[in-house]
């Protein structure tokens, strides 16, 4: 979890940055659509326009968005404050525009709402809400706008003042709704993409944990050549000095060591010719021992129940998401039970279960139908602090990936607790079970 707390800190505020291309290429986007949409009702329906006014104010933001793209880079990321300070101008340009046009009375004016939403999907709260009260303030004041709404020559487009009041609060209401809609599509994605990231990272930790064994070998080959050399060198010296008052103890002292050294990388090369094999393949009985192992100290009674025996049980490949979501589940039961947790393991000819209960007082109603996101963070406890949250995501995540199917529920009201089933296909489970 503290990783995962350094990794938000140091990608969370670059994550909240706009890449200025993308607010360019919406720009000319906008461009084309009021270049367009003031030629149609100029040109086509012939409606009276102030046509120069509108084209400086389409020509401001054309030359606003060209100077961007030429001062800065197109990988170039905007800081919140930048953003907010684009955003506000091309909302400003919308308003004016709009407010030329015929205010809340012209069609377009919805369409007022965009920086705003993209404001909310993208950037901090405190400068998305500031853009939106700047919003609101614009759509206020198009509903005073003296200008008419271009209509057809000689006669005069009238909006009542109910109509006006209901056109500003539908807008006003469609800005907020959908803002607060973008704002949270973007932090569930952003909290999501968070805790992945923070899966593959612990992923890839266990992964090098388990090959130490392979470059502690590795090293050992290496490093026997000149050992051997050394070896040599100090038996010659020992045969011609032994007897030297000045140097035989020392060079004893030499051989014994180059020996002992020798021993030590003699165990080595052989844990990875003799041993690799037996620790790249677990029995069923030996994972559990090795995930529930580091568990046994914390004061909680672990009981380990094997319905099946061990005649049959099959044996998998080391993999190490199994062996740190299975880890994770158990150390989640023994931070909430009171006394005991019980790991019961099945097997039989389709399906291996484990079964992780403890007695504590289970999953509140809200968190049970809320797992499997990532940051839920409350579950009933007596006496100690913190609760479910990304730990249990990243568990549920890596044995979902090595195949498994996961149960979350309380126990009875004779045997309190929480329960978590984890099951397997036994073929994902026995590299010995034919497919």
């Amino acid at each position: 979890m503290i990783a995962t707390q350094d990794m938000k800190t140091q990608f969370g505020n670059s994550s909240r940055r706009l890449r200025l291309q993308t607010l360019v290429r919406l720009r000319w986007l906008a461009v084309a659509g009021q270049t367009i949409s003031v030629l149609v009702v100029a040109l086509f329906l012939e409606f009276p326009l102030p046509l120069v006014t509108c084209a400086l104010l389409i020509a401001a933001l054309a030359a606003a968005n060209f100077a961007l793209a030429i001062a800065f880079p197109s990988t170039q990321r905007l800081e919140p404050l930048s953003a907010f300070a684009v955003l506000g101008l091309d909302l400003l340009q919308m308003a004016a525009l709009l407010y030329i046009t015929g205010g809340l009375a012209n069609p377009f004016a919805p369409l007022i709402c965009v920086p705003v939403i993209i404001s909310f999907a993208s950037q901090p709260s405190r400068h998305s809400l500031a853009l939106m009260a700047l919003a609101v303030l614009c759509i206020s004041a198009l509903a005073f706008t003296p200008y008419p709404l271009p209509w057809y020559p000689g006669r005069t487009h009238v909006i009542e003042p109910v109509i006006l009041v209901g056109t500003w609060c539908s807008i006003v209401s469609m800005t907020a709704f959908a803002a607060f809609y973008a704002y949270r599509v973007s932090q569930e994605a952003t909290l999501l993409a968070d805790a992945l990231s923070a899966t593959e990272l612990i992923l890839q930790r266990e992964k090098h944990l388990s090959q130490l064994d392979g470059l502690a070998a590795a090293a050992a080959h290496e490093l026997g050549t000149p050992l051997a050399t050394i070896s040599v060198v100090a038996k010659e010296m020992e045969r011609e000095l032994g007897k030297d008052p000045r140097f035989g103890e020392d060079v004893q002292l030499l051989r014994s060591q180059s020996e002992r050294c020798r021993d030590i990388l003699k165990r080595l090369a052989s844990m990875s010719a003799e041993e690799e094999e037996h620790m790249r393949r677990l029995p069923l009985s030996s994972l559990i021992e090795e995930v529930v192992a580091p568990h046994r100290e914390f004061g909680i009674r672990l009981k380990l129940v094997e319905t099946s025996g061990r005649a049959s049980e099959p044996v998998g490949t080391r993999n190490a998401g199994i062996l740190y979501g299975l880890g994770n589940l158990i150390e989640n039961a023994i931070d909430f039970a009171r006394e005991q947790v019980t790991i019961t393991v099945e097997h039989n000819a389709q399906t291996v279960t484990i079964i992780i209960e403890d007695d504590g007082q289970g999953y509140s109603p809200d968190v049970l139908v809320r797992i499997g996101e990532p940051y839920v963070t409350s579950r009933n406890r007596d006496d100690r602090a913190g609760g479910l949250g990304l730990g249990l995501f990243i568990a549920k995540t890596l044995l979902e990936r090595s195949g498994a199917r996961l149960q979350f529920q309380n126990g009875s009201a004779d045997r309190p607790g929480a329960r978590v089933t984890v099951t397997w296909p036994r073929s994902l489970m026995d590299v010995n079970s034919t497919k």
